[in-house]
């Protein structure tokens, strides 16, 4: 789980209390590690992975229209700068 929270810049107890309605949804499995024992493993289950290959085109695309926005922003921000030089 260090290695989660290090990943999505986040501690870990704000990433265990994020984990917990994933879990409860049965979406993420969390178990000891078995090499050591004080570390805990996160896994997707599979429904988890069904909703993930569900909800990634549409993060794409949601982030390609962000994307395009922020582009023509910047943009339009250019052009009155120079426009004021």
């Amino acid at each position: 789980m260090s290695g989660i929270a290090q990943l999505l810049a986040m501690d870990r107890t704000t990433l265990t209390a994020a984990l917990k309605p994933l879990v409860r949804r049965r979406l993420v499995k969390i178990a000891p590690d078995k090499s050591d024992k004080r570390s805990r493993r996160l896994s997707l289950t599979a429904a988890g992975r069904k909703l993930l290959a569900e909800a990634l085109p549409i993060w794409k695309r949601e982030h390609a229209e962000l994307d395009r926005l922020l582009r023509r922003s910047a943009e339009a921000l250019r052009a009155d700068l120079l426009a004021l030089s």
